[in-house]
This record gives C-alpha cells, structure tokens and sequence, in this order.
C-alpha cells in the first residue's frame, strides 16, 4: 500500500512508526528539512521536503499512485488544502487532522463536498476519553467496542480487593461476573491470560464486559464505580473545552484554571457554566484554595508534559481525587507509567490508532472488515473489532473447533445489539461483530485469526 503522510511532528512520527510495520511503502513530506532527515534515520521512507499542499510536490511524492494521503500538518486548513488538491491530483483515499471547535459541527459537510475520507480530532477524541474515566473513576484506562456496548477497562489490583495469589478462572468462578480478562501486566511480564494465570496485587489487569457487568465486578471487589461530581482542570485550551462541554453534559461541575486572561474570556463565553480561573495552575496555594485536596477529579492538560506530570504527582499527596495527565511526547512514556499518578492520556497513540484501523480495514478481503482497532500492553498487543460480512473458515464453526493462533481470545460477539462473552460452543455467523484480543499483531481480516 502507497501511503503519503504531510506533517511530520510528533502525529506524523507516531504514524510513520506504526505504518512501517503494515508493510506499506511511505513517503514523508515535511518544510523541515531536519525533520525529514531526523525520521529516515529511524524510519525507512522516502522523505520529500517541500509543501505538501503544493502539486509539484505531490506528484513528486507519487500522488497518482499512492493508496492514502494523511495530512498531519499543525493547520486544520493546510491539512484539508493538502487532501482538496490530492483528490483532484489522484485517485487516493484521504485523511485529515482538524482540531478547531469551529470546524466540529462542520465534519460532515467537509467529508461530504470537499471529499476528505477521514477526519481526525485528536483533541476531541482525548476530551472523549477522559470523560470516560471520570464516568467510571475506578479505571485507568477504557476503550470502547459495539459503539458503547462492550468496555476494556483496565485497572490496578490492590490488596484491599483479596485477589492476590487467586487464579483467573477462581476470581470469576467465586465473584459469579459476567467478564472476561484480557490482558495482564505484572512487573516481570505481559500476557494475554488463560484461566490458570495467577492475579497478584500491584498487576494491571484489563477486562471485557458490558457496562452494567462491568459496574458490578468493580462494586465487588469493592472500587468506586460512580461517576465524579466535580472536578478542577489545569490547562484551558482545546481538550480543556470539549472535555468541560461533555462534563457539563453529564452533569458534572467544573473548574478551569488558565494563565492567559484572553483565553478565560474566551472560555467563559464559550462555556458560562463552568468556572473559569485566570491563574497559574501550577501555584500550590491557588490550587489549595481552589479546592484540591476535596475535589473528586483533577485533570491537568497544560502544553508541558512536566507540569501535568508533576501536578498529578502533587494532587496525589493532598487529595483522593482521580487523576489524569496528558502526555504529548512519547519518549519516556515507559518512565511515565511507572509514576503511578493515574490515568495518562496521549492524544497521539488515539490519532495513530484511528488511522491504523482505517488502513488495516482497506487492506483486508471484503469479508470482514475492522471497526475498532486499540494498541494495549505497552503497544505489544492489539484489542480489534471485525464485522464480519460474508462466510468465511471462521463461521458456523464451533470455537472449540477452530485452529486459533497462540495468545489469542476471541473476547465479546456482538449480534443484533445482543453482545456475550462466547463459550466454545458459540459460533461466529455473518453480521456479527467480534472483538479479538492477541499479541499477533497486523491482523487484517477476521480469518488471520486462524493458524495457516
């Protein structure tokens, strides 16, 4: 597959890295000369300096044959010139980033009469996902399947559960939960787990369940599973307000606290509802006086990952408020997730996610095709969705009876809205929807589940 990327900073180094390994031929095109350079020392790729809204520089780049262009660039409108002259350049699918709030109730009308495929909103789809936590607070991470009716949630396994030193299959058998486990971190390894992996206190324990099951596992083992009744956020940008919107939605009151006087106006015109603070979130005293230590939620979403690394760390020694920090750079991630300051969101792993699972949909047969796509463990497995369009070796089999490839979980079928964690009598039929949980990466289509 042909794949074109334009812009290449902290998104587009994320996606080339990821691409790499789909077995596409990608071609870089950035004005930074730096930049490209930079990328092919790590990445193998043609790299183009140049314009990527510039014709001769498409066609330079081989717009007439590539497959997709992704347009990546720090402007909305620079993307969406980029993707209006490849469609008239090529033939090729396009995707483009768009993050202004102005732009948001315009998507349709932009996919529709300028032709772009794909839009992307990192910052929405990251508001989308913190709200999702501060919905349920016991989770450090959720991803959805089943449009909302199947959850992985993931969750740190405290002494205070009596989990330690039990079985999988004992935990589910003595807690009598409808949920699957899926995946387990320990200190020592990763794995996608069966029956007999023995839970320990401090794991990462990720499940598959419904909502409401999920609820009732969590209310056994005795973590909080009501949403938050209020919280304080640092940072009022773009996050900032699409999460405030959804919070206000969900009846939750909020708080920000921003430094630039021109943006609280902003926001307060945009959002009269919340309280918006002209101050420096990082004053200890202001956030004491603001309310930290009672808060139910702290959010910190400045530009600098420190500072949202270091308030979460502060917040979690004056309060028992849930905790969330966004992390643009990706290089000490590994250093980050060891902080145990709760839930870290990075905005481009979701953008680089959103795109993979497009372009793993257009490479596979038309038999199945790939709705949701997550990279979970550390990024060395993959949580994915197939709707399955037509018969294919996977259906009307039995599953006990299907040669299954190794560390791989057939977690949830989802069929006419009705969605179960399948036994290995169940059989996958056309017009489910199943979500496949494995550490072989780059399945395409719902057959590559199978041992050849």
């Amino acid at each position: 597959m042909q794949i074109i990327i334009v812009g290449c900073g902290k998104v587009g180094r994320t996606l080339a890295e990821q691409l790499q390994e789909e077995e596409s031929d990608i071609t870089l095109i950035d004005v930074s000369s730096n930049v490209i350079t930079s990328l092919q020392n790590d990445i193998d790729a043609m790299g183009i300096v140049g314009n990527g809204a510039s014709i001769n520089t498409l066609v330079e780049a081989g717009i007439e044959n590539a497959d997709i262009l992704i347009a990546v660039t720090g402007s909305d409108e620079m993307n969406l010139l980029c993707c209006l002259i490849a469609q008239k350049t090529g033939h090729c699918q396009t995707i483009a980033r768009v993050r202004n709030p102005i732009y948001a109730k315009e998507i349709s009308f932009i996919k529709k009469r300028l032709g772009v495929t794909m839009i992307i909103n990192p910052e929405l789809a990251a508001a989308q996902e913190i709200s999702r936590l501060l919905r349920f607070p016991s989770a450090i991470k959720i991803d959805t399947f089943a449009r909302g009716r199947v959850e992985m949630l993931k969750f740190k396994v405290l002494p205070e559960f009596n989990l330690d030193g039990m079985t999988i299959s004992r935990i589910t058998e003595a807690l009598k939960c409808d949920v699957l486990f899926c995946a387990v971190e320990s200190r020592d390894h990763v794995s996608i787990p069966g029956g007999n992996q023995v839970i320990h206190d401090g794991d990462m324990v990720s499940i598959l369940a419904s909502p409401v099951n999920a609820a009732a596992f969590f209310k056994k083992i005795g973590l909080k599973t009501n949403q938050v009744k209020n919280a304080i956020i640092v940072g009022g940008g773009t996050i900032s307000y699409y999460l405030t919107k959804a919070l206000l939605d969900m009846n939750i009151s909020v708080k920000i606290i921003e430094q630039n006087e021109s943006r609280c106006e902003t926001l307060s015109d945009l959002l009269p509802e919340a309280t918006i603070i002209n101050g420096d979130g990082t004053n200890r005293s202001l956030l004491m006086e603001e309310g930290l230590s009672r808060t139910e939620a702290f959010v910190s979403l400045t530009n600098m990952d420190e500072e949202n690394v270091f308030l979460s760390l502060f917040a979690k020694t004056v309060s028992n408020a849930k905790l969330i920090a966004k992390v643009n750079r990706l290089a000490f991630d590994d250093v980050i997730d060891n902080l145990d300051i709760g839930s870290v969101i990075y905005p481009k792993y979701i953008t680089a996610d959103y795109i993979l699972q497009y372009v793993r949909a257009m490479q596979n047969s038309i038999g199945s095709n790939i709705e949701t796509l997550y990279h979970i463990l550390d990024n060395q497995a993959e949580a994915l969705e197939f709707a399955i369009r037509e018969n294919s070796p996977v259906t009307g089999i039995p599953l006990s009876e299907l040669n299954l490839k190794k560390n791989l979980l057939v977690g949830y079928l989802n069929r006419n809205g009705q969605v179960k964690i399948p036994r290995g009598q169940d059989t996958i039929q056309v017009g489910d929807t199943v979500i496949i949980v494995t550490s072989q990466k780059g399945l395409r289509d719902i057959t590559d589940i199978l041992e050849k």
